[in-house]
């Protein structure tokens, strides 16, 4: 038998995975080991501060074209089917599987059993099996961790294997390219090769509990949540790049998780344990919190680090502008542990606008509340997936399309139900340009977009007189504290109104050809968007 180093592995071994005959595995081994597995396997350097860097090779982001889903008996019905979730073959899925299992014979292995949710009730138990101990990392401060002597019974209802060296044969296994992420919801089982980008798992777990909870009646969501001192919950919707972890770390504030949660009939839960936050221009004074939470235990990727003294340089993008830190959740301070909260107070749609024209700031209606949700309108940032190198418009519905397996409409009728149950007020905010495009004007400044979070969460902006915008008719704040009155007003940001006006409604146009592609929708929802 191999050795097992680590804590308590579980009587269901990895036989179960047909694994066999590898050579050392480390099960549940802690951050310190971890971190000196990677250092003695050349995977990683630790920085000045402790954090522990790597580098994911070419591959700096997700591979969404990479991803399959199984076309298989128990859940070929359900699936939406498309772009997002392109299918393969039961067969191909298991020639894959099976190189996967000759490629690990005698190699090293590091197995994580811990949770995915944070609601006793909805959490589902998982395995990770990585050939990288930063990767095994990485998953042990992202999901939800064990506490002790809870995983010798351990049985997963979905594992993910990872080994970015186990490269696919487009040819022989049906994929488009060397990487790939497979999903088998029949298994309980992901398959991750020829990629080294560790948020390639977490996002397969995020899929697979939007695939579970809506079963169960529970809203899944690509979102934040913070909540105040009175326990107001606030949730933050926004694709990679448009905010969510800088504007939810917020130090007057107490975080409940930044990118993955679910909402139930009790209220919010995070579906993680730690964060993933983006590091390009990362600085003290502008993100105080992210900025304490890089330390020892926490896993900097594709960062410039200086020889000499070991220092970031977090100003160069010269490897990705996608860096990122991954961390868990208590090493920001004032995080709500375990991660729940009430029924959101405030529901905040983030949107990275690269053509301009959309207000900072602007409340929604019920209807043009669904209407912006089913858009997901936003700009893909540089980095955040493979080839990505300036924003690129996008509309990815419930602000999180490449990581649903069901139809949109199942998410926004669950959202509408609860929106109009708990009477949340709901807020588009915009985080990308303003005063022109991108290559134009100027990305929204910070600490504007942070003074207008903060009169949305402190109340000070509902009763604040508002004017519908003449395209967009969303309504828009005549003033906020502490926020120029100019700045609320797209137009006025630019030099030349004409210009404004024409790009304000081609950006129209695109929202209507969208809304063409929503599927069933109410009139009601459709005549809530943009005129052009």
């Amino acid at each position: 038998m191999p050795d097992r180093h680590g804590v308590s592995p579980s009587k269901h071994g990895l036989e179960h995975h047909s694994i066999r005959n590898t050579n050392n595995q480390y099960w549940n081994v802690g951050p310190a080991a971890l971190i000196e597995h990677a250092i003695a396997r050349k995977e990683g350097l630790l920085e000045a501060g402790g954090a522990l860097v790597v580098s994911t090779g070419q591959r700096t982001g997700r591979s969404p074209k990479d991803k399959f889903v199984v076309e298989e008996p128990s859940s070929a019905e359900e699936i939406w089917w498309g772009s997002v979730n392109v299918s393969i073959s039961e067969e191909k899925f298991d020639r894959v599987h099976r190189g996967m299992s000759a490629y690990l014979q005698g190699k090293e292995l590091f197995v994580l059993d811990c949770w995915a949710g944070a609601h006793p009730d909805y959490r589902i138990p998982i395995r990770v099996i990585n050939e990288y101990a930063w990767h095994n990392l990485f998953a042990r401060q992202l999901f939800v961790r064990p506490k002790p002597g809870e995983t010798e019974d351990h049985i997963p209802l979905y594992t993910v294997i990872d080994l970015p060296h186990f490269h696919a044969d487009p040819e022989i296994h049906g994929t488009r390219s060397e990487a790939f992420v497979l999903v088998h919801f029949g298994k309980g089982l992901v398959l991750i090769g020829g990629t080294s980008y560790a948020g390639e798992m977490k996002k397969s777990i995020f899929s697979i509990l939007n695939y579970i909870l809506p079963k169960q009646g529970v809203l899944s969501m690509h979102c934040a949540a913070n909540m105040g001192d009175d326990g107001d919950t606030a949730l933050f919707f926004g694709l990679s790049g448009t905010g969510k972890t800088t504007l939810s770390a917020d130090p007057k504030r107490h975080l409940i998780g930044d990118d993955e949660h679910g909402w139930t009939d009790e209220g919010i839960f995070n579906f993680e344990g730690g964060c993933y936050a983006k590091t390009i221009l990362l600085s003290e004074e502008r993100e105080p919190q992210i900025w304490r939470a890089i330390r020892f235990g926490s896993v900097l990727e594709n960062v410039v680090m200086k020889t000499d003294n070991r220092t970031i340089d977090y100003g160069d993008g010269s490897i990705t502008e996608n860096t990122r830190a991954a961390y868990p959740v208590e090493f920001i301070d004032n995080a709500v542990i375990p991660g729940l909260g009430g029924h959101p107070k405030n529901i905040l749609f983030l949107t990275c606008d690269a053509f301009g024209v959309l207000p900072p700031v602007s409340k929604l209606t019920p209807e043009q509340a669904m209407y912006h949700f089913l858009s997901g309108y936003t700009a893909k940032v540089a980095g955040t997936e493979t080839g990505i190198t300036e924003p690129q418009t996008t509309f990815s519905a419930c602000f999180g399309s490449p990581f649903l397996p069901l139809p949109p409409s199942v998410y926004a009728k669950l959202l509408g139900e609860r929106i109009q149950k708990h009477g949340s007020h709901c807020w588009l905010v915009n985080t990308g340009w303003s005063g022109g495009p991108y290559g134009v004007g100027e990305r929204m400044s910070l600490p504007y977009t942070r003074a207008l979070v903060t009169a949305i969460l402190e109340g000070a902006l509902e009763k604040v007189e508002t004017a519908p915008d003449p395209i967009f008719g969303v309504h828009v704040p005549k003033s906020c504290p502490g926020v120029p009155q100019e700045i609320l007003t797209p137009s006025k940001t630019w030099n030349d109104n004409g210009k404004y006006d024409l790009t304000a409604r081609k950006l129209a146009k695109k929202f209507m050809e969208n809304a063409s592609k929503m599927g069933e929708t109410s009139p009601e929802i459709l005549a809530a968007g943009p005129k052009a």
